[in-house]
């Protein structure tokens, strides 16, 4: 593989989305546990996440901004094609994102026992439930290579309802939806570290573990109808076997650690599991943006437009990461307070 401006740009957008979804994904994931609390410890669970999310959720927001500005700079072809296309979905996510992060706000100050402040704790779980879904299902549907043959010409269902309304991209969603409950439970036993609720996210993560597990699977069944070209690469591709070697040694040892109550180390093994998963999907795509027939190269803005981009990059990240890093130095430490 040649390393070109384009190809650049593009892990920038796969390292950018890694970031979101480790990130603002363990945000969503505790909303689903926001919804699923339950127990004596039930209120407590949701102040801890709510405590948890406030300092930075909204800040993790800037890894998708910075993906979606990279696409429709860098990428216009699949950006037009993806936006349009999946414009259904996109909206929905775009509305639950909103809402989600509105309705933390509306929560967040109020009394927990108004029953305003109870509607909008309940917007704000079922947004964070919602939204990952249909996230999924867009990866799905561009997974399953429909987007790449679009013309746009035809009836309304068959261009911008069936390639994501499927049960391959729903399973995709579920899949999106399992590892972001997974992220966040994991997380949230380290924000616990010494108190009773520790022992409640512990369960709840080796469920959502147990969960992943299952899904994947089924979504990999599901795919050797709906996305042979991605199942084919994931099975048999060069990359396939050790990507799926080291996920599973990933995903045994996070188990491990959260069984033995290795915290933290739960947490980087929980991690790097879904870092490999995404890749791996990246991987299997690889050298196409949209499957089976816009590459990376073909997709790419002029290359003036790239280098600019780059260098833009580069200046943009010596700003990006001190602020991020002192975001979480100052804020973060303080949950333990």
């Amino acid at each position: 593989m040649t390393l070109t401006p384009a190809i650049a740009i593009a892990g920038v957008v796969m390292i950018a989305l890694n970031f979101y979804v480790l990130s603002a994904g363990a945000d969503f994931g505790g909303g689903v546990w926001d919804f699923l609390a339950s127990g004596p410890r039930r209120q407590a669970q949701r102040d801890l996440i709510s405590h948890a999310l406030a300092p930075i959720w909204e800040a993790n927001h800037v890894w998708l901004i910075l993906v979606i500005v990279l696409l429709f700079t860098c990428f216009p072809a699949a950006f037009s094609t993806i936006a349009i296309a999946l414009h259904i979905p996109l909206s929905l996510m775009l509305i639950g994102i909103v809402l989600r992060g509105s309705a933390f706000i509306f929560r967040s100050y109020g009394s927990t026992q108004d029953a305003t402040q109870l509607w909008w704790g309940r917007v704000f779980a079922i947004a964070s439930i919602v939204t990952p879904v249909l996230l999924g299902m867009c990866v799905g549907a561009i997974a399953t290579g429909g987007l790449g043959m679009t013309s746009f010409t035809g009836p309304f269902v068959e261009h911008f309802v069936r390639p994501w309304l499927t049960l391959f991209g729903f399973g995709v969603g579920l899949m999106a939806l399992a590892l972001f409950s997974f992220l966040a439970a994991v997380y949230l036993t380290v924000e616990t570290e010494g108190t009773p609720l520790q022992d409640d996210f512990r369960k709840r993560a080796l469920w959502s573990a147990a969960a992943v597990f299952l899904i994947a699977f089924g979504v990999l069944a599901l795919s050797w109808n709906a996305a042979p070209m991605v199942r084919q690469r994931l099975v048999a591709g060069s990359l396939a076997l050790p990507i799926h070697i080291v996920t599973g040694l990933l995903a045994v040892a996070a188990i491990a650690a959260l069984w033995r109550r290795r915290f933290r180390l739960a947490r980087v093994a929980a991690a790097a599991q879904v870092t490999f998963i995404l890749w791996g999907w990246a991987a299997s795509q690889y050298p196409y943006l949209l499957p089976p027939s816009l590459t990376i190269e073909a997709a790419a803005a002029p290359s003036r437009t790239l280098f600019l981009v780059l260098w833009a990059l580069g200046a943009g990240a010596c700003v990006l990461f001190p602020s991020l890093f002192y975001l979480f130095r100052i804020f973060k430490p303080q949950q333990h307070s």
